[in-house]
């Protein structure tokens, strides 16, 4: 830890005669190092992504085709058409967010970026317990990713029903573990190959991705059947509950929280990419934004197109039954194909990020076994322990969904909050410094300027609100089928108890006592 904080009282500040700022040479040129040496770190990782990968890297995280394609049945289910107004609503809370985040971005492009940006505004227990926390989130969400396969390819084609025909009580969940493990895999695989082969398959889906929703908006739009009023229809829902329709909106706005978060990916790669200060901002915003556009989009003129709005298919099957219903067979499937895509690479893009979290973790000595969870491989430069040990436990996890699938729902719902807590962990702090007047964002890169304190006051309600939402003990969310039990229903304040505190307890009495840069990764060594 001495290192560490000599390294950071070593700071390049900006003085009146015009010093360089951070991150930039006597020359006038870009050091894309200098964040690092700030906390204390010497570069390791390969610097090869350019402005596409890092994009792409953030966007195949929010993965808009898999999320709207595997939550839109619960959207319309629980608010009608509706709920479309929730896909708005939770990008305007997350643009804040995310605009805290650029700045950090621009200050502090490093590896594991929640956990080091926790770590630098609100000191190294914060740091520690947003790191555990996304981390745990990570492994959860890279198994609840991979259930998506058996969303899709059985819609496919019965062949990819390898366990049973699917009529069986446990065929689904069974055969959704084995697809989902044969996925993990591969990312697996891909990962601990390097970084630049993630980028590549991962740039070449998201093309394939992006792509294939504007086509899908286009065709959806020469489709459609009703004017957009539609979706100020409610269908009657929250009629008698005590918070009328807007009860029933909130709950339905789930299935848009669910998507629009993981931009902060495009950070996460700063170390092993080019120019990060400048680029992880752009790539941040652009990623969000274009999410929110084209996902809006698709979800409107789903909406507007499908041949029966009252159909019981759209609750029970979604978007999948609405393309294949307004578009045929021929062309749904084609498309179909194209969710599957999206979901493979929003699988890599999840284990991507939580690998680079694990080894910022690690290189501070916060994880059992850091060393080795730290070693970057000198033939592939990227750190392979984390991706197979992530991939083992995410494996893990998805063998509860075969006998126990409402446990499985319920920590998959938790692991989502968990991610917007360890925002909270990260925009909280920052609020206290700009409050303080200890703020200073990075000179010629991005800066919310003026704008800077409504914004982080406006992320920090938002997340507040949003979490608080996301954990009530709702039945449709928690136990949605019998017999009810309270353990699931409050599951969330639970689940989060349990990690939040055991963690927590872990690292003060053991792991606490050995924080700091391990020697072979700190500056200078």
């Amino acid at each position: 830890m001495a290192e560490h904080r000599a390294a950071a009282a070593e700071v390049v500040r900006v003085s009146e005669a015009g010093s360089p700022r951070p991150g930039t040479r006597d020359d006038g040129t870009h050091d894309d190092d200098a964040s690092l040496a700030e906390f204390g770190y010497k570069p390791e990782l390969k610097r090869t992504l350019g402005n596409f990968h890092t994009f792409a890297a953030g966007i195949s995280y929010i993965s808009i085709l898999t999320g709207t394609f595997q939550l839109f049945y619960f959207g319309i289910s629980h608010g009608g058409p509706a709920y479309w107004w929730s896909w708005p609503m939770v990008f305007c809370g997350q643009l804040m967010v995310a605009l805290c985040f650029c700045e950090l971005a621009a200050r502090y492009p490093v590896a594991g970026s929640i956990y080091n940006w926790a770590k630098r505004m609100g000191g190294p227990h914060i740091g520690w317990l947003g790191g555990w926390m996304m981390l745990t989130a990570t492994m959860v969400s890279l198994a609840a990713v991979a259930l998506a396969y058996q969303v899709t390819l059985p819609q496919i084609s019965s062949w990819f029903q390898l366990i049973g025909n699917g009529s069986g009580r446990t065929d689904a969940a069974a055969n959704a573990v084995l697809l989902g493990s044969i996925l993990i895999l591969f990312t697996t695989l891909v990962n601990a190959f390097g970084v630049k082969l993630m980028a590549r398959i991962n740039s070449a889906g998201v093309a394939i991705e992006l792509i294939a929703a504007i086509v899908l908006i286009v065709l959806l739009a020469a489709h459609i059947t009703r004017g957009p009023s539609a979706v100020t229809e409610t269908f009657g829902l929250g009629a008698g509950q005590s918070l009328g329709y807007f009860g029933a909106f909130l709950t339905a706005s789930l299935a848009s929280a669910y998507v629009m978060y993981g931009f902060d990916t495009a950070s996460s790669l700063g170390e092993e990419s080019k120019d990060p200060g400048r680029n992880a901002p752009r790539a941040i915003l652009r990623a969000l934004v274009a999410s929110f556009l084209i996902g809006g989009l698709i979800l409107l003129f789903a909406l507007l197109a499908v041949p029966d709005l009252h159909a019981k298919e759209l609750s029970v099957d979604g978007l999948q039954y609405v393309v294949l219903s307004t578009l045929g067979s021929t062309v749904g499937q084609i498309v179909l194909w194209c969710v599957v895509i999206a979901i493979t690479v929003c699988e890599l893009a999840v284990h991507t990020a939580g690998i680079r979290l694990a080894f910022a973790m690690a290189r501070d000595n916060n994880l059992p076994a850091a060393s080795l969870l730290a070693k970057v491989s000198p033939r592939f430069q990227t750190p392979v322990l984390p991706a197979i040990v992530i991939g083992l436990v995410a494996v893990a996890i998805l063998l509860i969904n075969v006998n126990q699938p409402q446990i499985f729902s319920v920590i998959t719902s938790i692991a989502i909050i968990m991610i917007y807590l360890a925002y909270l962990m990260v925009t909280v702090p920052m609020l206290i410094q700009r409050l303080r007047g200890r703020w200073t964002p990075a000179e010629g890169t991005f800066s919310l300027g003026r704008f800077g304190l409504p914004v982080n006051i406006l992320a920090v309600l938002w997340g507040l609100a949003m979490s608080l939402n996301l954990a009530w003990p709702r039945a449709a969310v928690y136990n949605a089928t019998g017999p009810q039990h309270w353990y699931l229903r409050w599951g969330a304040f639970l689940f989060i108890g349990i990690v939040a505190g055991g963690g927590f307890l872990y690292y003060w009495f053991v792991q606490r006592k050995r924080t700091g840069v391990l020697e072979g990764h700190a500056a200078g060594s």
